[in-house]
């Protein structure tokens, strides 16, 4: 029996107050309008940034549907639609692209002027919600809301990906894997022989690493507090791993000494103001690029000296690893299929949709890379 048209009832995770643990909960979702799309979720990952939103770390309205990372099928379509039709496997899309605006059609740009990442909002493009849980409307959660075993997005935030993908494995290059691997490859432009460093390894420093590992890097230094972390490290290419604990000096000039007086690129992968601070500084000071990939406290300032800069080091940030989302999802997925790169090393756990409260527990413990979720 068909259920396009209809509204659906199924069982969402909602986050009804900060710093609470999700509720599974009955929700009805609305049907598709004009220029959206109903997707059936097969897969979600857990991101940092969604338990940013549980802490308070990155402010959303609230009672919301999290998620972003993740795969599906397209059950049903609204008036409109031409880009994916129901049946296809899909992406959808946190960072949208409407192939319209100023930054759409600009080569370098990829947050589209209709995103809600720089302007939370918890509607589609229509100012609307399609979530209602006892009877309230529920907010969407930038442009995707994937905690859900249905959701409906705007067509400019969803893409058609290879029918014969693994949609477990693939959601990660809906957010985690994409993120870090862009960051390396397309917003750094790591190059050939260069030396690396990656502050914080968990499924996106990860990611930040196989990238540069693929730029041809001849050193790729992994830090972080956790030393669990570091064999996973390894294994997908970095050469050698630091804990600043283990030292009295600030990481920055361990770091300095290793490389014979800094590095060429650093990536910041934590969200952290003083490793954001840590990662610049221990960057060459003539030709060093740092990258901050972490999404930072909300409205928290860093000061710093203009001189750091001025001798010639670059400092840049890039939200899905500086990729148009639905120009390069659908060719990542290829690349995977046609195994480039491999995703498994990131998945550490895989649970049912109901035990969400456990896969945020196993985030915060730091015991998981990453947990997908399925339903």
């Amino acid at each position: 029996m068909s259920t396009a048209g209809k509204v659906i009832k199924c069982k969402a995770a909602v986050l009804w107050e900060l710093k609470k643990p999700f509720s599974i909960e009955e929700v009805e979702v609305a049907p598709p309008k004009a220029h959206e799309v109903r997707i059936k979720m097969v897969a979600t990952g857990i991101c940092r940034s969604d338990d940013h939103v549980v802490t308070g770390n990155l402010v959303w309205p609230l009672p919301v549907i999290l998620g972003h990372e993740a795969a599906g099928i397209v059950e049903s379509i609204g008036e409109g639609v031409t880009t994916v039709k129901p049946g296809d496997k899909v992406i959808p899309l946190f960072n949208p692209q409407c192939g319209k605006c100023k930054v759409c059609k600009h080569p370098e740009g990829n947050i589209c002027v209709k995103s809600s990442i720089k302007n939370p909002r918890g509607t589609l493009e229509d100012g609307t919600s399609r979530f209602t849980c006892r009877g309230k409307p529920i907010n969407h959660f930038i442009h995707t809301s994937t905690f859900s075993q249905y959701t409906v997005v705007d067509e400019m935030s969803v893409v058609k990906i290879d029918a014969a993908s693994p949609l477990e494995k693939v959601c990660l290059i809906g957010c985690g894997f994409t993120t870090g691997y862009g960051s390396a490859v397309k917003i750094a432009k790591v190059t050939q022989g260069s030396t690396c460093a990656v502050f914080g390894l968990g499924g996106v420093g990860l990611s930040v690493i196989m990238g540069c590992k693929a730029a041809g890097a001849a050193r790729i230094i992994g830090v972080d507090i956790n030393k669990d972390k570091f064999a996973k490290a390894k294994e997908v290419g970095a050469t050698e791993c630091i804990n600043p604990q283990d030292y009295n000096q600030p990481i920055q000039e361990v770091l300095k000494e290793m490389s014979g007086g800094g590095v060429d690129f650093s990536f910041e992968v934590i969200g952290r103001l003083d490793t954001m601070l840590s990662a610049l500084l221990c960057c060459q000071d003539a030709y060093g690029i740092s990258v901050i990939v972490g999404v930072p406290p909300d409205a928290q300032s860093i000061s710093v000296n203009p001189m750091l800069l001025l001798c010639g080091r670059t400092w840049k940030g890039g939200v899905f690893g500086g990729f148009k989302s639905k120009d390069s999802v659908p060719k990542l997925v290829a690349d995977f299929m046609a195994k480039k790169y491999s995703l498994d090393p990131l998945i550490t756990n895989v649970l049912p949709f109901e035990k969400i409260n456990e896969g945020f527990e196993l985030l915060r413990s730091g015991k998981s890379i990453r947990t997908i979720l399925t339903f």
